[in-house]
């Protein structure tokens, strides 16, 4: 198995050095040569897309030439795992859930990346052979405040998961990974004592509010659903939230730090990309501290480079689990849904059937 060291505690989540942003990498300088003028990236869409394509992908195409071509990132591995059985990549950079990430490293889906390209003293979480994570990001519950006041809205699992005392429509993903530790955790499970998952107490935790569940097909769904009114409750990320209150964002949305789950996200090349040079020169200048710091203050999650961090705008904080050692929080484990996340997968699907 390729060994995951991606998991990041709760002091690395929010860690982060002194120091100015460095100067930027000439990109003519770069020992990879890119053999087309393009790059297909899958990402998950709404806001979060939007602020990738303002401080990531204009930028990167300004200075390079190469034209980013973003395609919706499917719920699951199953079309690139397609694509490898086939031999017909069409894809070059996923980002997605961390936990697909180790489940794809895994099962050999994804490219070894020229990490040489990368300051690796600057990142908070160091890559393996295969992913880079550029950023790290709770969840947690969101409401309307404007429909549902202090005391009125669950702030931490176990209130998100009793109907009765908060009454409602939840949103959630049709996922395994992150539903399962959100059940053990509202049925009193220590976050210490999660993995591994106990995964026949999990499904009859959700159980409980299967019939109150609104299941969102893609992310942003996430969010419109409690905007739209259609639910009351959901699964979120700040990051979505922190756009509502915005101008243009629509509804403005609440979220909790009461309890969260703590992720990263990854970047990974899909093996056999057509523009496999062009892709790691992309996720280099991802990586960069000023592209970084420029991305984070939009979307108020916790930049992979060190140096950004120190230059997040205090209101992009606000964004920020403000306690790294609060005892409620889960760190995701990655190395667990390396192994599980297909057989787990596969009977969440069958859970939602039934």
């Amino acid at each position: 198995m390729n060994r995951l060291n991606s998991t990041v505690s709760r002091r690395t989540f929010l860690a982060g050095t002194a120091g100015a942003v460095a100067a930027p990498m000439m990109l003519s300088g770069s020992p990879v040569a890119a053999a087309s003028n393009s790059v297909v990236v899958l990402s998950t869409g709404g806001s979060f897309t939007d602020s990738l394509t303002r401080h990531v992908f204009d930028p990167f195409t300004k200075g390079t030439g190469i034209t980013v071509t973003i395609v919706p990132a499917p719920l699951d591995l199953a079309k690139i795992k397609a694509m490898q059985i086939t031999g017909n990549v069409t894809w070059d950079i996923w980002n997605g859930q961390g936990t697909s990430a180790a489940s794809g490293s895994k099962q050999g889906f994804w490219e070894e990346q020229d990490h040489s390209l990368l300051d690796l003293q600057d990142l908070v979480v160091q890559p393996t052979k295969d992913v880079t994570w550029f950023e790290s990001y709770a969840s947690g519950i969101a409401w309307d405040p404007a429909k549902y006041g202090p005391g009125k809205h669950p702030s931490t699992f176990a209130e998100f998961f009793d109907v009765k005392k908060f009454p409602g429509r939840r949103v959630l993903h049709p996922f395994a990974d992150g539903n399962m530790e959100m059940a053990l955790l509202a049925d009193g499970v220590a976050p210490k004592d999660i993995y591994p998952l106990d995964v026949d107490r999990a499904f009859k935790v959700l159980n409980r509010i299967k019939s109150s569940v609104v299941w969102a097909r893609q992310t942003p769904q996430l969010i419109s659903l409690l905007q739209s009114g259609e639910a009351d409750f959901s699964y979120a990320y700040p990051n979505r939230v922190k756009a509502t209150n915005e101008p243009g964002g629509g509804k403005p949305l609440a979220f909790s730090f009461e309890q969260n789950l703590l992720w990263s996200d990854p970047l990974t090349i899909l093996k056999g990309a057509p523009n496999k040079d062009n892709a790691m020169r992309l996720i280099a200048y991802w990586l960069r501290p000023e592209v970084q710091a420029n991305l984070e203050n939009d979307l108020g999650l916790i930049p992979g480079s060190k140096k950004a961090l120190t230059t997040m705008s205090p209101e992009a904080k606000k964004w920020v689990p403000p306690n790294s050692n609060n005892p409620n929080n889960l760190v995701i484990n990655m190395e667990y849904w390396a192994e599980n996340l297909e057989t787990l997968g596969a009977r969440m699907k069958e859970w939602l059937l039934i």
